[in-house]
């Protein structure tokens, strides 16, 4: 019975996470349900992700841009390496700084998100953030996402929006890069003896079946309602992990 309400739960988090992100808070908790501590909840939520990761990243792939001068090939460098070191510093220390951080790193990118979605005027269309800034910050969201990667998605698609990209291409973007973020986080974990194979796989199945849906989903879907959906999705995140903080 809970190995079906974590597929059930599964097909939703990765459709959320391929529309907005935030799907592996619904995971970690299901997989906390079938008898894992939190940490062994955080290692098999990436390593059963990321499959889904992959087939939702390929079949938007087309969609998919850099942004300027910094190319796609470079956003997968500088994830592939953030997501490593996050996966390290994940093994090697506690979790409780990063634990911390969660709600005001969800509430900041849903507050930009919002604002560049809404309030911004129609001259400032092109975004505020550099190139760059714009790979500092994925380098950010990266280390963040191999550590704990809880709203990982959400703060790709918000500093994409702010460096230029239209929702639709962002959220196409994101979708790619998790999935380069968590590989070499996976490679790490897979030698984790907190890896726990039956309901990674379980996961793996329902969170491909619901991200290759809200892939093609994305591109069906007037933007803005995408851009309202994603906002209340934050919106309701920052709340329950204000509420969860430790």
């Amino acid at each position: 019975m809970a190995y079906l309400l974590l597929f059930a739960v599964a097909i939703w988090a990765g459709a959320q996470n391929a529309l907005a992100g935030g799907g592996s808070f619904l995971i970690l908790p299901t997989l906390m349900f079938t008898g894992m501590d939190a940490l062994a909840a955080n290692i098999t939520s990436c390593v059963a992700l990321f499959p889904a990761q992959v087939a939702t990243g390929w079949t938007g792939r087309s969609h998919a841009r850099g942004v300027g001068a910094l190319t796609l090939a470079w956003l997968f460098v500088i994830c592939i390496i953030g997501g490593a070191i996050g996966a390290v510093i994940l093994l090697e220390t506690p979790r409780g700084l990063f634990a911390r951080l969660v709600p005001w790193l969800v509430l900041f990118a849903t507050g930009l998100f919002a604002w560049g979605s809404f309030f911004r005027k129609p001259g400032e269309a092109e975004g505020h953030l550099s190139p760059a800034g714009a790979g500092f910050i994925q380098f950010l969201i990266a280390t963040y996402g191999g550590y704990f990667g809880g709203g990982a998605g959400f703060l790709m698609v918000a500093a994409l929006t702010m460096a230029g990209q239209a929702v639709r291409i962002a959220s196409a973007t994101k979708n790619v890069l998790a999935g380069v973020m968590n590989a070499s986080a996976v490679v790490i974990f897979l030698f984790s003896p907190d890896l726990h194979w039956e309901q990674a796989l379980v996961t793996a199945a329902g969170a491909t079946i619901g991200g290759v849906g809200g892939a093609h989903l994305i591109h069906r879907i007037d933007e803005k309602i995408l851009r309202i959906f994603i906002v209340v999705i934050g919106s309701l995140l920052t709340v329950g992990l204000f509420l969860k903080a430790p």
